[in-house]
């Protein structure tokens, strides 16, 4: 064969060293990008290991302060906190989400003092205090939609008052992102952002995180609020919503399955993305590499930069404190 007949693009000139390939990549992760979920409990001085979460704990405050303490010398710029709510103080209308001092208020309150310039973001949902498990109200077995969105404006106002930076609505009420952002805007709260799960699929991915809050649905299932795996159109619409409603960043979730969809949410609003890289995604890459069947790091890194190859500008991510020390 004559040498004419090679090509003169030759792609594996930019492959041919480690220097080369840095150079010429197109994406890059930093920590900037993370932010760390946080699973706080009642009690003191105890951690608990989630069985479906290897590696993931549950922290009461005091070791969460220290755990806090560890991710923000990493460098990571942002933590999200879930509160683990005991059954007794669980009922239909979400009355302990409202307690000024409630576990996740008392939380917000004592991260902001020790780390002032920590992000702190929260989670705004009524699943981890409902006595049903789901994020509404249930009245003659529907989830209602417009008192639930106010019950999670005022959750918000109150994670607000306790020094929250960013609310996170999770829910997937429909309007609940203006009602949110006009409650933080009467309480004064101007400079409180809001990242809505705008694009929240109803997934079998969540199931060790539902481990991790005991907050499985007590009857049927999410559908009717979570969106149809089989949606796009559906997702733009609604992160284009809630851009207009108010919202400061746009949240997809799962991640993985989804990173189409994260494209075209990207390429569909001015406001940055974020993805959950969800806690069944972290799960199946733990369970393989604990049988030997992939390297975890490897997995890891691979997929935290499909995320930003696909547009997300931050990511949600159980692996951050692993993926900042490698970074």
């Amino acid at each position: 064969m004559s040498h004419s007949e090679y090509p003169y693009f030759r792609g594996r000139r930019l492959r041919a060293g480690e220097n080369i390939r840095k150079m010429v990549a197109e994406h890059a992760l930093s920590v900037n990008d993370f932010i760390a979920p946080l699973f706080v409990m009642e009690g003191k001085n105890q951690k608990a290991e989630i069985p479906s979460m290897p590696g993931y704990y549950r922290f009461t405050l005091d070791l969460l302060l220290k755990e806090v303490e560890e991710i923000s010398k990493l460098g990571i710029p942002s933590v999200l906190l879930f509160a683990k709510v005991p059954d007794d103080k669980k009922d239909n209308e979400g009355t302990e989400a409202l307690n000024p001092d409630g576990l996740m208020q008392r939380s917000v309150r004592a991260i902001k003092k020790e780390f002032p310039e920590l992000v702190v973001m929260t989670d705004v949902a009524l699943d981890p205090y409902s006595s049903y498990g789901h994020d509404g109200i249930v009245k003659s077995g529907q989830i209602i939609n417009d008192e639930s969105a106010e019950l999670l404006a005022r959750m918000a106002v109150s994670h607000a008052e306790a020094g929250a930076d960013f609310v996170a609505p999770s829910d997937m009420m429909d309007g609940r992102v203006i009602i949110i952002r006009q409650f933080l805007e009467d309480a004064r709260f101007h400079n409180t952002g809001i990242m809505a799960y705008s694009a929240k699929y109803a997934s079998s991915y969540y199931g060790p995180f539902r481990d991790a809050l005991d907050s499985a649905p007590g009857f049927g299932d999410k559908k009717t609020y979570q969106m149809d795996p089989a949606n796009i159109k559906e997702a733009i619409k609604e992160a284009i919503s809630d851009e207009s409603e108010g919202a400061d960043i746009i949240m997809v979730k799962p991640g993985l399955p989804y990173l189409d969809v994260v494209r075209a949410v990207k390429e569909s609003v001015n406001v940055p993305v974020s993805v959950y890289n969800v806690s069944g995604e972290y799960a199946m890459i733990k369970a393989a590499a604990e049988k030997g069947w992939l390297n975890e790091e490897h997995a890891m890194m691979e997929a935290l930069i499909a995320f930003k190859r696909a547009g997300a500008d931050l990511i949600a991510t159980y692996f951050a404190k692993d993926a900042a020390r490698l970074l």
